[in-house]
């Protein structure tokens, strides 16, 4: 037997019992599912579904590619694409997982190259400002100042990483992108994709909820969150196991902690994604070239830059 199979084979298993759990248990997952779903509502839907609007407009009506112009002597100076800044602008602005979806639509678009979106993909992998200081500074952990923070550390984590990354990359031409307009109703257009873009998030946020319940169950966090109890309090470890399925989820039990390093461990679990961001990513950017185990690998770096610099100010 191949190793694709044995692959298949192991991922048949696990989802035929993940199923099985959910016909057997289903007051206690569907219960679940719903609780995803009313996370992504209060918390998710209100921070991202704007954002993306705008960054649609600006893409379809091309302001996006005219707006980078006057930046493109910092962009070459970093070795880094003409349509970088804007990208990465916009990604703070509109969060997880609009970036990765910008990135696409500029591959798509012929303004990116397939080694430029490489080179983007950790730069333009950011949660936005209304996530991190709006609903977990202010709403989960009731200090607004503290999302300040976490949100500060965590877009210079993105771009410490993402320069000196580009510093070893090797230098590629880059010409003025010509950019596809949209050809249609740009409104209507944008609208339709947002909506697209926030179900999906929802979708996966709701599903990677009840995964983390699920797994919770199986007690298969139970080593990693008995090798964090070493140094953690109970609840800090089990928000951190719950984080690598689904970040909101993770954020939620890690504000009802008593541990000093909660804010450091809340930026870095946001940095990181967990799973159910991390998959909602690659899903734009598998399209472009982008290697999976190297972009969680960069996620992972960023996590860590982001926890030390919150443990330098905290």
């Amino acid at each position: 037997m191949t190793i694709k199979r044995i692959k298949y084979v192991i991922l048949a298993l696990c989802l035929a019992l993940f199923g099985a759990a959910i016909i057997i248990y289903p007051e206690r997952y569907v219960t679940s599912c719903f609780e995803g779903f009313a996370l992504w509502a209060e918390c998710v839907l209100p921070s991202l579904f704007p954002f993306i609007v705008i960054s649609l407009i600006f893409i379809k009506t091309g302001l996006a590619d005219k707006a980078s112009l006057p930046l493109r002597r910092a962009t070459d100076a970093l070795r880094l694409p003409q349509s970088a800044a804007v990208c990465f602008l916009l990604s703070v602005c509109s969060g997880y997982p609009a970036g990765s979806r910008l990135v696409a639509e500029f591959y798509e678009s012929g303004a990116l190259t397939g080694e430029d979106c490489k080179k983007l993909a950790p730069l333009c992998s950011t949660s936005g400002p209304l996530f991190i200081i709006g609903s977990v500074g202010y709403k989960m952990f009731g200090d607004k100042l503290l999302g300040m923070k976490i949100f500060i550390a965590h877009v210079l984590a993105a771009l410490i990483f993402s320069l000196i990354y580009c510093r070893f990359c090797k230098k590629t031409q880059h010409v003025p992108p010509k950019m596809v307009k949209s050809t249609g109703n740009i409104l209507y257009d944008s609208f339709y994709g947002a909506v697209i873009s926030v179900a999906v998030a929802g979708g996966f946020i709701a599903f990677f909820y009840v995964v983390a319940r699920f797994l919770q169950d199986f007690n298969v966090f139970l080593p990693l969150e008995n090798f964090l109890k070493l140094f953690l309090d109970e609840t800090a470890a089990k928000a951190c196991c719950l984080g690598l399925a689904e970040v909101t989820t993770g954020c939620r039990c890690l504000a009802q902690s008593s541990t000093p390093l909660k804010g450091a461990l809340a930026g870095s679990m946001i940095t990181f994604g967990g799973i159910s961001i991390l998959m909602q990513q690659l899903g734009y950017l598998l399209k472009t070239g982008v290697k999976p185990f190297k972009f969680i690998t960069f996620k992972f770096i960023q996590a860590g830059i982001c926890f030390l610099i919150l443990l330098a100010v905290q």
